[in-house]
């Protein structure tokens, strides 16, 4: 009886067989080599960057904050609109100097002496001279952002400029002046402080009727 013997080849190749078998198993497990993996899907488009939505947040605040004001504005005007207008009868008008020497500008005064209120509309519409028929020129960055409504007993008031304090300068003497409110106040004879002052008509201006003076708005 012949023995067989298995060629050291034949047993070479088999065992290279099986460990090819193995590792195309492995691989096809963990699809690590047999197919990449895809690209990650992009979120970026989907979710607002913080500075966006902090932008947008903002925004939204700010047109809250117009509305709102828009709002107030509106209902201060309503207000003011149902108040009837003060007149020479219910408003005491006086006039004093703001600063000293050269005396370039008074303060007028407006005081409601009646017992309810009322509104001063505008600007004082003032006649220094008899030569010169014509109001003095209102200033328009004095021109308050709300109606005047004083209630009773509270005062208004109004920066005029006289002249610009110059030895030069055509000025003429004035012991009392002529106020006129305007919306139908009537009119009313105001006295001069210190006994008289002196206008020049090239320079001469009125702010309007406010509750306070303001730096900057006032000055001219």
């Amino acid at each position: 009886m012949r023995a067989f013997h298995t060629r050291p080849t034949t047993v070479l190749t088999a065992a290279a067989t099986a460990v090819l078998a193995l590792t195309l198993t492995a691989c096809g497990q963990d699809g690590s080599d047999t197919k990449s993996a895809g690209p990650a899907a992009d979120t970026s488009a989907s979710a607002p960057s913080s500075a966006q939505s902090a932008q947008g947040s903002a925004n939204g605040k700010k047109a809250d904050t117009a509305r709102g004001a828009g709002a107030t504005k509106a209902s201060t005007g309503q207000a003011a609109a149902s108040v009837p207008v003060c007149t020479t009868k219910n408003v005491s008008i006086s006039a004093a100097y703001q600063d000293g020497p050269p005396y370039t500008h008074i303060v007028l005064t407006a005081k409601n002496t009646s017992g309810h209120s009322c509104k001063l509309n505008g600007f004082p519409e003032i006649q220094f001279l008899e030569s010169h028929r014509e109001n003095v020129p209102p200033v328009a960055k004095s021109k308050p952002a709300t109606p005047v409504v004083l209630t009773a007993g509270a005062p208004a008031y109004a920066v005029v400029k006289l002249s610009d304090g110059g030895r030069t300068e055509n000025t003429e003497p004035v012991t009392a002046f002529s106020v006129t409110l305007q919306g139908g106040g009537g009119m009313a004879a105001v006295k001069a402080p210190g006994g008289g002052i002196a206008v020049d008509p090239a320079k001469w201006a009125t702010g309007y009727w406010t509750h306070e003076l303001r730096n900057g708005a006032d000055d001219f």
